[in-house]
């Protein structure tokens, strides 16, 4: 009898994907210009992570600073874990990240220009281990927003279009 394989809520579609979506930062995008993206690992205690894989996290009011040659993640919010006693960890914390130390440099000169900041974009698992997709990203104007949001109804507008025509010329 052949073993099967379930699929577990969250878990991104594609071959050879091992990634578990816990949370993801869908606002970030359309604050925020995207300019490089990495992936970090995150230094977290047992009741932590125990939370995220009941998919509980918050990355919302997220953002992560170079302090001291470490970058640290901070306003990530993960809930206290229900079974946890005493030893469970307080929901804001600072959090650590891990990354190569020239990706670390390469961050420090970037986000002493003006306007550049780290904003995490999703928090999953890969493999048992959670990581953090971290974002250089610089900040939108008002105005940038509504140009972006009428580059994207522009494109839906003209997909519909197309589509109607193939389908006409079908029939």
């Amino acid at each position: 009898m052949a073993k099967m394989k379930t699929q577990r809520a969250g878990k991104k579609k594609g071959a050879g994907s091992d990634r578990t979506l816990v949370a993801q930062n869908k606002k970030a995008r359309h604050d925020y210009l995207i300019l490089d993206t990495y992936e970090c690992g995150i230094v977290l205690t047992g009741t932590e992570v125990k939370s995220l894989r009941q998919g509980r996290a918050s990355l919302v009011d997220g953002f992560g600073q170079v302090d001291d040659g470490e970058v640290w993640l901070h306003n990530v919010h993960i809930p206290e874990y229900a079974q946890g006693t005493w030893t469970n960890h307080s929901a804001k914390r600072k959090r650590k990240l891990l990354l190569h130390r020239s990706e670390i440099d390469r961050l420090i000169g970037k986000t002493q220009e003006t306007g550049h900041t780290l904003v995490p974009l999703q928090l999953y698992f890969v493999k048992g281990r959670a990581k953090v997709e971290l974002a250089l990203a610089k900040g939108k104007k008002e105005y940038d927003k509504r140009h972006t949001l009428r580059e994207k109804q522009d494109r839906r507008e003209a997909e519909r279009v197309i589509s109607a025509v193939r389908r006409r010329q079908r029939s």
